[in-house]
């Protein structure tokens, strides 16, 4: 089985036509949700919002500053974050001053400009923390928080599982099958790639039953290739700089209060995967630092904020591959396919099926790694204080599913579920009595 599995740190050991093999799986894993991002912006800027390629070469190059920040250590791969659609489409909906008469195009460097913004505000929580210390900070993070809150991600997602698979299930049934035959029964190199055996097999079957002239439950056609023909094979991505006005920055940074504490469920869950504690070395502080640097960058270019990715810890706990390397070589994947056009448009012609199949595992495996972190850290559920806790940030998770909305300054701002409930979270563990967490064991206390 897959937890008797010794898990490999240094995946050059494996050889490297292999090592390459594990680093275009994990491409594969974040892929789909990276490129959605742009394609969703797109929609609300009627075609004229952000480039897939330019997303492409932010996801890779923010994941490398991330890994320098975080001295090579942490394991994590940067994708576009979906947690600033909203403000995206509030920018493309503003109507008064500057944005008056102003296109579609014209308005997208204003919201790029509040992402590089709100990238800064993370060196501002890095700061406090350098500042004050990590195990302070910590004492408002203990696993009763943190663990909900990564069961919750997972949660969280699986709509989005079971939205795509719905398009078509055969197909999505087929990714899900292989990922499990191959990680239970696979052997040798097998046994590690179940997400790229996934996507091979379950597109060769979509080949096929495109080929036979079946559909999708809509109607539709299960591969289309029309973008692919019209896209070149080498160009540049369309860079644009960004611009800066009061307006939209006051709509895209508070989003990065969300954000940040996504961060940190997202590193607390890379952590329980590995079973090293990155929260304390190389410290939140480096962690964060890179998030902000990874969205500032890619802000500046026009590109979608970044985000510690969720797919690719799934990968993680599958393959049990916890090498930083394999993460950087996806990096390079998503740089070398920001240069060409139609090997993104192939990728992109996935059916939205198998990424619902795919997700069925990685979305579970997330909330799996969050009820190991409350399990492994002793977490008291015979306290009242604690249920609690883990009640209302499920709650809140869950049930904010449209978010919690406000207005600043005249503009609708945007609070996700997951950062409602890790304020809450945060909130509660703070003012009731009886917190014994002890970071420097990362256990409770008796």
């Amino acid at each position: 089985m897959n937890s008797q599995r010794e898990a490999i740190r240094d995946a050059r050991t494996l050889g490297i036509p292999k090592m390459l093999l594990l680093g275009l799986q994990h491409m594969f894993a974040m892929f789909g949700a990276t490129i959605l991002v742009p394609i969703l912006v797109n929609g609300y800027f009627e075609g004229e919002g952000l480039s897939v390629q330019v997303t492409l070469m932010c996801a890779g190059v923010g994941t490398l500053f991330f890994h320098l920040c975080a001295k090579l250590k942490v394991p994590a791969f940067l994708g576009s974050s979906f947690a600033f659609l909203g403000g995206f489409e509030a920018v493309a909906r503003l109507d008064t001053g500057i944005f008056a008469g102003m296109t579609m195009g014209e308005k997208l460097p204003y919201a790029c400009g509040g992402v590089v913004v709100a990238g800064a505000l993370y060196l501002v929580l890095a700061l406090l923390i350098k500042a004050i210390g990590v195990r302070k900070v910590m004492r408002f993070l203990p696993p009763v928080v943190t663990g909900p809150i990564i069961i919750c991600i997972g949660l969280s997602l699986a709509p989005t599982a079971i939205s795509n698979a719905s398009s078509n299930w055969l197909l999505a049934v087929i990714a899900l099958v292989t990922i499990i035959a191959f990680n239970i029964w696979g052997k040798g190199m097998f046994k590690i790639i179940p997400i790229l055996m996934g996507v091979i097999i379950s597109y060769a079957a979509a080949l096929l039953l495109n080929a036979m002239g079946m559909t999708n439950a809509d109607g539709s056609a299960i591969l289309s290739f029309a973008s692919v023909s019209s896209a070149s094979w080498v160009g540049l991505p369309p860079f644009e700089l960004c611009k800066f006005d009061l307006t939209a920055i006051l709509v895209m940074a508070p989003i990065a209060l969300a954000t940040m504490m996504e961060h940190i469920g997202d590193i607390s869950a890379i952590s329980a995967t590995v079973g090293e504690n990155f929260i304390e070395d190389p410290g939140l502080h480096r962690t964060l630092i890179g998030d902000g640097i990874a969205t500032s960058l890619a802000g500046l270019v026009c590109g979608p904020a970044n985000t510690t990715y969720g797919e690719n810890t799934g990968v993680l706990e599958l393959s049990r591959v916890y090498d930083p390397r394999v993460i950087r070589l996806a990096a390079v994947y998503a740089i070398i396919l920001s240069f060409v056009p139609k090997i993104s448009e192939i990728i992109a012609s996935m059916p939205s099926a198998i990424i619902g199949g795919i997700s069925f595992m990685l979305y579970g495996m997330i909330s799996a790694i969050g009820v190991r972190n409350v399990v492994e850290n002793h977490v008291d559920f015979t306290k009242s204080r604690n249920l609690i806790i883990a009640a209302v940030i499920m709650v809140c998770a869950l049930g904010f599913s449209s978010g919690l909305t406000f207005n600043v300054g005249g503009t609708d701002i945007t609070l996700t579920g997951l950062a409602i409930a890790a304020i809450a979270g945060i909130l509660l563990n703070a003012v009731l009595p009886g917190n014994d967490y002890v970071f420097e064991t990362g256990k409770t206390g008796k």
